[in-house]
């Protein structure tokens, strides 16, 4: 008897623990949601997207309204939304008890803006994808234009590579390579302010000082682009400053292990 007393007792429980459940769970789907806690983290400086950014697009294509219930929180809708973000890398949303939910975004990293022969600007980040430029923020990163023939909706870096017709026809690749470089080395970001790809293939540095045209040629493998780079290095440490900034017209780093200079004309008055 005292058996069945028990067990009765244990199932009364049970019921009143799923009741209470059921009920709990009722109320929140039902309760009104508030705005989401928004957490945007940024690799480095440019700030592409902003809480009130992402609030204002979240409201724009109706997945946060006035009155919303927690019922009608599209978690994945907004997930998918949000990711769709040229600018955004990675982006978790979840929802939690007494009708709070959270949005974690992970921004792209900018290296080059590139100006193609189309008249489209776009930016080149730091994995080799494409961004759309934002029209709040610019980045401070170095300028690419010329005879640019990938669109701002090309494939990523890494497609063009492995793929042999791409990589004959494109030049996000290459872009990256002498870019990526540029970005990541402190002294050449500062004295690099734009590269232009000529019309016969050569990308062409034009410094922040000193105005000399610096012809780097083609920038096919990381290694050529690491030489080349390495010996722009060397000249601008050890030769222009006994040289002068001033002296030189045209730097040409096309040539193995050389640096072939042409002077300024000097003209008589």
């Amino acid at each position: 008897m005292k058996k069945w007393l028990k067990i009765s007792l244990w199932s009364a429980f049970t019921i009143a623990v799923f009741v209470l459940l059921s009920m709990a769970k009722t109320a929140q789907l039902e309760s009104e949601l508030k705005e989401p806690e928004i957490d945007i983290f940024i690799n480095g400086e440019n700030v592409f997207l902003t809480k009130a950014d992402l609030l204002t697009r979240l409201k724009r294509a109706g997945f946060v309204y006035p009155g919303q219930k927690m019922e009608n929180l599209k978690i994945a809708e907004i997930e998918k939304f949000i990711g769709q973000m040229t600018e955004v890398k990675e982006v978790k949303v979840y929802s939690n008890l007494g009708g709070t939910w959270n949005i974690k975004v992970n921004i792209r990293k900018p290296i080059a803006r590139i100006f193609n022969m189309y008249g489209e600007d776009f930016y080149l980040d730091e994995e080799g994808n494409t961004m759309a430029p934002s029209y709040l923020y610019t980045a401070r990163v170095v300028i690419i234009t010329g005879f640019i023939k990938d669109r701002k909706n090309s494939e990523s870096v890494q497609k063009i590579i492995n793929n042999d017709t791409l990589i004959s026809i494109r030049n996000l690749d290459d872009i990256y390579r002498i870019s990526s470089y540029v970005c990541n080395d402190a002294f050449l970001s500062a004295q690099i302010g734009q590269i232009n790809l000529e019309k016969n293939g050569d990308f062409v540095l034009v410094p922040q000082v000193g105005g000399q045209k610096i012809i780097f040629g083609s920038a096919r493998t990381n290694e050529d682009v690491a030489e080349k780079f390495k010996k722009l290095t060397v000249f601008y440490k050890e030769g222009l400053p006994y040289e002068g900034w001033d002296k030189y017209e045209v730097i040409n780093l096309k040539y193995d292990k050389q640096i072939v200079c042409k002077k300024k004309k000097i003209i008589n008055q």
